[in-house]
């Protein structure tokens, strides 16, 4: 706890007073560039790994970055999702999964958290993902192997829960709203997007080089 107290004086007395002028703007409303739907795992952090400052990104963590369909859960996640694109207006929402997810790790093998009934109970909501890695990569041995397969389709259906919300439905449905899905690899900083044309993950730095393929039901690579 100490360690967050200095934190704060720390930030009081260099940071705030470097971007003062920034956070004074902000007391006025914001006006975030995107939705970013990541995991609560405290080895990412959307605003570090996308260099953004307070006020750009709206920002929903939950276990496994999971997005309940609308409807299963009209809890946090659903109040997050309406207010960014019906109110705040956001052009994008992006879902990032990370490398070594323990939630993922726990859909694979229940009876890890046999003894955490509420987290059991809300990966349900990633029921698709332990299907699709249980009857597709049936012949992958590595748990590592299976364990990064997970988080990659993972992400792919979490975007198709987040397509049963209205307001995302409609927005896209338009043309306002486009949705992204990311894979972070914290251990070497890359950031890889799924590109449904290509039916693959790519790195998002260069997408014309080093692809790492992981086409539905493949090996992944990343």
């Amino acid at each position: 706890m100490q360690k967050l107290v200095d934190g704060i004086q720390q930030f009081q007395a260099d940071g705030f007073k470097k971007d003062q002028q920034l956070f004074e703007t902000l007391a006025g409303g914001q006006n975030p560039l995107a939705l970013f739907i990541t995991c609560s795992d405290s080895r990412i952090d959307p605003n570090l790994i996308t260099q953004t400052k307070p006020g750009e990104l709206f920002v929903q963590r939950t276990a496994g970055n999971v997005v309940p369909a609308y409807g299963s859960l009209l809890g946090g996640e659903a109040c997050t999702i309406e207010y960014a694109v019906a109110a705040l207006k956001v052009k994008d929402i992006v879902i990032c999964g990370h490398s070594h997810c323990g939630a993922m790790a726990g859909l694979l093998t229940p009876e890890a958290i046999e003894k955490l009934p509420a987290v059991k109970a809300y990966l349900e909501h990633a029921e698709a993902t332990r299907r699709i890695v249980e009857e597709n990569y049936g012949d992958v041995e590595d748990p590592s192997l299976r364990l990064m397969a997970a988080v990659q389709e993972n992400v792919l259906v979490q975007l198709e829960n987040l397509k049963t919300h209205p307001t995302v439905a409609a927005a896209v449905g338009r043309g306002d709203l486009n949705l992204h899905g990311w894979v972070y690899k914290f251990e070497t900083g890359e950031v890889f997007s799924y590109e449904t044309d290509q039916n693959k993950y790519v790195p998002l730095s260069n997408e014309s080089a080093g692809t790492a393929e992981v086409a539905r039901g493949c090996l992944p690579t990343i």
